[in-house]
């Protein structure tokens, strides 16, 4: 039976202890579901925004909290369908979930939901909401890879999870 000893309760984050191995876990969420987002074009959503922990601008694919806005039972394609809208003005017509993930599993508890998002049509600016400043990025999927390289050189950082949206909509693997 895993017995967890709390070291320090943050307002968002919480500091465990579990046989002596420190981490992480959300207290004001249940998992993050994140977007592989896709346009009928074949072009790829991607976001941008300032991250203060690394103090730099990062490249992701969309993606939230899921059940932080105090429905802690909230489905996961629910939560995908409302970041997607609110970080990049996009809906999808279909969604369809992929895997689940650990985020940093050395560090964290915290799973990563994957979402495919298909047949995106714009409904609004995204951006995110009044906590976040967003710029959402719509590429190409023939010139993301230059792209990528263009925002490393002009200083950005990218999240890995952009790779793990370009392997699913490349190659589309068989996921169970």
């Amino acid at each position: 039976m895993k017995q967890d000893t709390t070291l320090y309760s943050g307002r968002y984050l919480n500091l465990l202890e579990r046989d002596r191995w420190e981490f992480v876990s959300r207290s004001n969420a249940r998992c993050v579901v994140a977007m592989v987002a896709v346009t009928p074009a074949q072009e790829i959503v991607l976001v941008e925004q300032y991250r203060k922990p690394i103090d730099a601008y990062v490249i992701e694919i969309p993606a939230g909290l899921v059940g932080d806005l105090n429905d802690p039972d909230e489905p996961i394609l629910v939560a995908a369908a409302r970041e997607l809208e609110e970080e990049t003005g996009f809906v999808a017509a279909k969604m369809e979930f992929l895997m689940d993930c650990p985020s940093s599993a050395g560090m964290s508890n915290e799973v990563i939901s994957f979402v495919v998002a298909e047949d995106l049509y714009r409904v609004g600016p995204g951006g995110g909401d009044a906590s976040e400043d967003i710029v959402v990025h719509v590429v190409p999927l023939s010139e993301v890879d230059d792209w990528l390289v263009r925002q490393l050189a002009a200083g950005k950082s990218l999240d890995p999870k952009v790779y793990t949206a370009l392997y699913w909509l490349l190659r589309k693997p068989a996921v169970s």
